[in-house]
């Protein structure tokens, strides 16, 4: 994976943010629906998985690393959380990510992680960072 792609997301959508109203950051369509502020508080959620999945794949294989994301939002209650901070912890964990894939060795894209809560399904590493970049266009989307 061109890391060079993510930072690019990253810096697109820092210069988006800016344009985006604070009241419509903590507006809910639905009741039962995400806010933006939940949005970004869920995609650092993920970055924070991920950074844990990056990182111990390359050492350890099949490791079974999960998280509930509807628990981690409601637990961390992102809608009271000031929206600069979000978008900074966002920020800030995504150059992260884009500092480890840099540094990962050709030879470990090819390690596996499980990712499932149930029955066990293993993914590349490669795999699960590009899934990782189409999770985050998907939600970004969303904003």
């Amino acid at each position: 994976m061109n890391y060079q792609i993510l930072k690019n997301i990253i810096d697109a959508e820092l210069q988006r943010f800016q344009n985006i109203p604070e009241e419509e950051w903590s507006h809910r369509s639905f009741s039962e629906k995400w806010s933006k502020k939940e949005i970004i508080g869920h995609l650092c959620d993920s970055a924070f998985t991920n950074i844990r999945r990056f990182v111990v794949t390359q050492y350890k294989e099949n490791e079974n690393i999960v998280y509930d994301q509807n628990f981690w939002v409601k637990a961390q209650n992102y809608q009271n959380v000031p929206t600069s901070d979000l978008i900074d912890l966002w920020k800030s964990l995504n150059y992260q990510i884009v500092h480890i894939v840099e540094n990962i060795p050709d030879e470990a894209l090819q390690r596996t992680c499980d990712t499932t809560k149930t029955e066990p399904r293993v993914y590349t590493l490669e795999f699960i960072i590009n899934d990782y970049v189409d999770h985050l266009q998907h939600h970004l989307k969303a904003i």
